[in-house]
C-alpha cells in the first residue's frame, strides 16, 4: 500500500458547489417527470381527468425544471471564465497535447489498468474533465431538444427561440427520440459518477465527498507541489 502526505486544499467555490446540487436537484426531477410523460403509468381514478389534473402537474414541474436548468447551467458557463482554476474551462477542453497524454496515463492506470500507481490531480484529471465536457454538450443538445418541444405549446419568447428545431428534424418524432435517449444518458452517467466518488473516496481518502459541501480536499503533497510548479513554469513562460 502507498502512503501520502496530504494537504488541505480549497478547491470547489461556492458558486460550483451550489450548481452542483442544484443541477442534480434539476436533472432528477426531469428525468422523473420526462420518464412519466414518454411512458404514461397506469392510474385508476373514478372522475374525470381535469378533476386531478396529475399530467397537467407533471408537466409543469418538468417545464419549471427545465428552466431552472438552463439558468443554472447558462451560470456555470459563466463561471467557467471568472471562477478559480479548478472550476476554469481549460480543465475541460482538450486544446493541448499534454492534456491528451494526461488523459491516455489515467485510461492506463485506472481503467484498463496496464500502468501500475495511481495519477494525482488536484482538481479534474484530464479524463474526468474531458467527460464533464462531453456532458455539458449533452446539457446543450438537452436544452435545444427539450424546448423545441415546448415551443409548439408554449406562448414563451424563450420557448419561441426554439421554433426551427423541429423543422431542422422533420418532425416532433425524431425530436423526441432524442431527447429521451439523452435522458437514458444522464441517467447512467448519473449512476457511475456515484460510484466513482464513493470508490475514489474510499480508496484515496481525499474527501471527494465532502468536497461538494465545504470545498476542501485533501490532496498529495507531490500533486500539490507539482502543480505550484507547473504555474511557476507557466507563469514565467507567460512573462
Amino acid at each position: 500500500m502507498n502512503y501520502h502526505k496530504l494537504r488541505r486544499v480549497f478547491v470547489w467555490e461556492l458558486p460550483v458547489r451550489v450548481f452542483h446540487w442544484i443541477n442534480a436537484l434539476a436533472i432528477t426531477t426531469l428525468c422523473i417527470t420526462g420518464y412519466m410523460i414518454g411512458k404514461p403509468p397506469a392510474i385508476m381514478f373514478g372522475g374525470e381527468a381535469w378533476e386531478r389534473y396529475l399530467f397537467g402537474w407533471i408537466r409543469y414541474i418538468h417545464f419549471v425544471a427545465a428552466y431552472i436548468f438552463v439558468a443554472n447551467f447558462v451560470f456555470r458557463i459563466y463561471w467557467g471564465f471568472v471562477g478559480n482554476k479548478y472550476a476554469n474551462w481549460k480543465n475541460f477542453i482538450p486544446t493541448t497535447r499534454k492534456y491528451f497524454q494526461e488523459m491516455w496515463e489515467v485510461l492506463k492506470i485506472d481503467i484498463f489498468q496496464t500502468k501500475p500507481g495511481e495519477h494525482m490531480a488536484v482538481g479534474h484529471n484530464a479524463l474526468a474533465g474531458f467527460i464533464y465536457f462531453l456532458t455539458f454538450i449533452a446539457f446543450g443538445i438537452q436544452v435545444i431538444t427539450g424546448f423545441g418541444l415546448y415551443a409548439a405549446m408554449s406562448e414563451s419568447w424563450f420557448a419561441g427561440l426554439f421554433t426551427w428545431v423541429v423543422p431542422l428534424f422533420g418532425a416532433d418524432s425524431g425530436v423526441r427520440n432524442l431527447h429521451h435517449i439523452l435522458m437514458w444518458f444522464f441517467i447512467l452517467f448519473t449512476i457511475v459518477h456515484i460510484y466513482l466518488v464513493f470508490y475514489h473516496d474510499y480508496l484515496k481518502g481525499r474527501g471527494e465527498i465532502s468536497s461538494m459541501g465545504g470545498g476542501w480536499k485533501f490532496i498529495e503533497e507531490e500533486a500539490f507541489q507539482a502543480e505550484k510548479a507547473k504555474e511557476a513554469a507557466e507563469s514565467k513562460k507567460a512573462a
